[in-house]
């Protein structure tokens, strides 16, 4: 039997939570006189009104198990983004219920697609309200709530679980209340210093606060129409690139770092391969580009140095078209829609981990081959990986891929071309921003209709919450009694 109760009861928190957040948008829309601020008002007065008394009269009895942890996760989400697009709605910036809600789950799930068409002439609140959006999605707020809820009698470690089902299983503290907090601490700590860092590189303050909250967040949200390509300073995209390497960068092995552990965070046989990868592939890139395109060598390395980490970490943030070099390397760039960054960090797509289990998994099975009665384990990080993790892995990895392909064949059934199709659904299921094809760096999702905005948004949250968490809420498993 499912206990309602504690779902009611979180669902209340992050309302809010929500809008206790929304507040904090209001001095922007005052002091650069946007005229927002009584929607942003009234969006954050509901969450609170809604929020307060379903805290205060529904008691917790009872724990979480694991359907009500990944209920709670569905249904927070499900929650967050609706609720999300009030200020979108009230404030009549995006009028439309599925364009604010497409808005909101490109934000909350850290995709960084958007149908706003002028970006830079949007009211200073409602636009920073969009930054805040990602930078709530980047670690998840419902990781957030698992620090306080203590405070509320309400045990966390399912719900970690659902929000997080990466395979690594790394934790920084015993106590999932404490992880969770370090966390946050990080990803707060993070933000302020990359903010601190553009401003004083030049970027103003209001566009150095946005491009801290979605940079970490791996989000991809820009205050401007060109994204990164509008600040065309070496400096200031250098720093760019390096702190979305980091926000790329399992969290375990930042904290790490950060106490002065570097042999941990070397033997990180993820963090390796994830170093390895972008520098390799922009060394071959650079090449090509400079092939191709005429720029400088700096400038063709930092160009391609820059879309390789934007697309790897899923942040979507652009500073080229990379679709204008060649077929070539736009083949390449699509095919990082696929790849994700580590686990544990705030990037999307499939992650590293995962692809580094099938690859040695699958070269490992030529040796059980020629080896049939020997026993040859599978080892990450110096540690045997059980069967049962390769095999979640290896479903997930077709999981996905059937997706991707039964994604495609409905987009191009409701009108895509085949281009546009491939390159929304792969960026929508990896959450990370631009495609190719009408998706493409230097395009948007406007022109796409209603009906396929809304299946991009469910792909979007699919994708965002690593299926699992979503699928088995179709299966009768679920629902059946134990």
């Amino acid at each position: 039997m499912i206990n309602i109760r504690p779902i009611i009861r979180v669902i209340g928190v992050l309302l809010l939570i929500l809008g206790g957040l929304m507040m904090l948008c209001i001095p922007f829309s005052l002091y650069f006189k946007a005229g927002d601020q009584q929607a942003l008002l009234f969006s954050g007065l509901i969450g609170i009104f809604l929020g307060g008394p379903i805290l205060y009269l529904v008691k917790n009895e009872g724990g979480i198990k694991k359907r009500e942890g990944y209920l709670i996760v569905a249904l927070g989400w499900l929650t967050m983004v609706t609720y999300g697009s009030l200020p979108y709605i009230l404030s009549g910036v995006i009028p439309s219920l599925t364009n604010a809600l497409f808005e909101t789950v490109s934000g909350m799930t850290t995709t960084g697609a958007s149908i706003l068409t002028d970006i830079e002439s949007t009211p200073k609140g409602i636009l920073f309200w969009r930054s805040l959006t990602q930078w709530i999605g980047g670690m998840g707020i419902i990781v957030l709530t698992v620090a306080i809820f203590p405070l509320l009698g309400i045990g966390g470690v399912e719900l970690f679980v659902a929000e997080a089902p990466g395979p690594t299983s790394d934790k920084l503290h015993p106590r999932i209340r404490e992880t969770a907090k370090r966390l946050w601490y990080l990803y707060l700590s993070l933000t302020g210093i990359l903010m601190v860092v553009l401003y004083a590189l030049g970027m103003g303050f209001y566009d150095a606060i946005n491009h801290a909250l979605t940079t970490m967040a791996t989000g991809g949200f820009s205050t401007k129409n060109a994204s990164m390509a509008h600040f065309d300073a070496p400096h200031i995209q250098y720093t760019i690139i390096f702190f979305m390497f980091l926000a790329g960068t399992n969290y375990t092995v930042i904290y790490f770092a950060f106490k002065g552990k570097l042999s941990k965070v070397w033997k990180s046989d993820e963090f390796r391969a994830y170093l390895f990868i972008v520098c390799a592939l922009t060394l071959l890139v650079s090449l090509g580009v400079y092939g191709v395109s005429g720029t400088s060598l700096e400038q063709s390395f930092r160009d391609s140095l820059f879309q390789i980490v934007s697309l790897i970490t899923t942040t979507g943030f652009v500073s080229a078209d990379y679709t204008s070099w060649s077929n070539g390397l736009t083949m390449t760039f699509f095919i990082l829609l696929f790849l994700g960054a580590s686990a544990g960090s705030t990037s999307g797509g499939i992650k590293i981990i995962r692809h580094l289990v099938f690859f040695r998994n699958s070269l490992l099975e030529f040796k059980r081959i020629l080896h049939p009665r020997a026993i040859i384990p599978l080892k990450l990080n110096g540690k045997r990986v059980q069967g049962r993790i390769i095999t979640h892995i290896i479903i997930f990895l077709l999981l996905y891929l059937i997706l991707f392909v039964l994604g495609s064949i409905i987009l191009t059934i409701m009108g895509l071309d085949f281009m546009t199709a491939i390159g929304a659904t792969a960026t929508s299921l990896g959450n990370v921003g631009p495609g190719i094809g009408e998706v493409g760096p230097l395009d948007n999702f406007a022109h796409l209709s209603d009906p396929i905005k809304l299946f991009l948004v469910f792909y979007m949250l699919l994708g965002r919450l690593e299926l699992y968490t979503i699928l088995v809420l179709f299966t009768p498993y679920f629902w059946r009694a134990s």
